[in-house]
């Protein structure tokens, strides 16, 4: 479920008045009445239904009241009633196997896969119902399945270089979040402190002593990045404002980090030792980029005009080395994005790609008149 953090800027005095959080279950808040009220789906006790916030007073009013799901409002013409979706779609997670070129359905209901290290197991997130998430590790196949956590909001980290341990996230509404650490058969779970009121990922280092979180801290919308031993202590911010960390290189030199929008859009690493903030490859949108096994290169997905191509950029000692190549050219194309996470993981050796597929299912169009 995405979430917003309201602002009232004012441009000439470059202020911004925090107007708290906005939980929207499909990212569609729109405005109802233009810097009064706004429109958006809300989940409670497992139904979505159309509500309205207004910014003045902060308040949330039920306009819908159906079993829903009911999302992507749209105010009429002239505030003559309210337009909205019902209905509920449906798909797979999907795995591709790159030598063979064939494509099976291994997972329903599900997104944020994250492939380990060594290509043979899958953590993912279902949702079986409004407001409820689970997070799930199986075989590369879908076999041998395990539910390892049941939350409001939960998100897959990374797996650990033991391809056992591995990392998630959960968020629940004035909460903040939490990330957590935990064996692939559910043994040895574990809460990390708090430090930030979203996390977007978290990166475990390669001798599995530290972790890396990235999100935002209350009150700013600037990513934000901490270090903290797995253990729990020594929490401390680590860098500001240089993306999203996706990966840490096996020398313990580099953290790598990606922007995702803006001018700062592109590819960036971190100098574990001294925190700077080294743009790599400017300009490329992608979701994350991923260090390859040997450690000489990494990889990346783009997205253009209905395709899909993972790029490999050679990098020793914090440097580039020549021009991105194409490592592989996706024979069909897929969404890259879920709200603010991957809908897709690709094994390092590029056998194997696992992606959210939709495959339909059935809305109905409504218009809600109002008096």
């Amino acid at each position: 479920m995405p979430i917003f953090h309201l602002y009232r800027v004012n441009v000439t005095r470059h202020e911004a008045v925090d107007l708290g959080e906005l939980p929207s279950g499909n990212g569609d808040a729109v405005w109802a009445e233009p810097g009064k009220t706004l429109l958006l789906s809300r989940s409670i006790n497992g139904l979505t239904n159309i509500w309205k916030y207004s910014l003045q007073d902060r308040s949330l009013t039920q306009i819908t009241f159906g079993t829903g799901p009911d999302y992507n409002p749209m105010p009429g013409p002239g505030g003559k009633g309210i337009y909205y979706v019902n209905g509920k779609s449906s798909g797979f997670l999907t795995a591709y196997h790159v030598h063979s070129k064939e494509s099976r359905d291994i997972v329903s209901e599900a997104t944020q896969p994250i492939i380990s290290p060594d290509g043979k197991r899958l953590m993912y997130i279902t949702l079986p119902a409004p407001q409820r998430t689970e997070l799930w590790v199986s075989g590369i196949d879908g076999g041998n399945k395990v539910k390892l956590a049941t939350g409001e909001i939960l998100g897959t980290g990374t797996w650990a270089a033991d391809n056992f341990h591995l990392s998630f996230q959960e968020w629940r509404l004035g909460a903040g979040a939490k990330v957590y650490i935990v064996g692939a058969d559910g043994s040895g779970l574990r809460q990390l402190p708090q430090t930030l009121v979203h996390v977007w990922y978290s990166v475990l280092s390669p001798d599995q002593k530290t972790i890396y979180v990235t999100g935002e801290e209350k009150g700013s919308p600037t990513l934000t990045v901490w270090r903290m031993n797995t253990d729990g202590s020594n929490p401390e911010k680590f860098v500001d404002n240089c993306g999203m960390v996706s990966d840490a290189d096996p020398g313990g030199q580099y953290l790598l980090g990606v922007v995702g929008s803006g001018e700062k859009t592109g590819i960036y690493e971190v100098s574990i030792s001294d925190r700077k903030c080294i743009p790599l490859l400017p300009g490329v949108l992608t979701v994350y980029a991923t260090i390859a096994h040997d450690g000489k290169s990494f990889l990346y997905a783009v997205a253009s005009r209905g395709e899909v191509t993972i790029y490999r950029q050679a990098w020793k000692d914090g440097k580039t080395i020549g021009a991105p190549q194409v490592a592989l050219k996706v024979p069909f194309g897929f969404s890259l994005w879920y709200g603010e996470h991957a809908a897709y993981d690709f094994s390092r050796d590029l056998s194997t790609i696992v992606y959210a597929h939709p495959i339909g299912g059935q809305a109905d169009l409504y218009l809600l008149s109002q008096k």
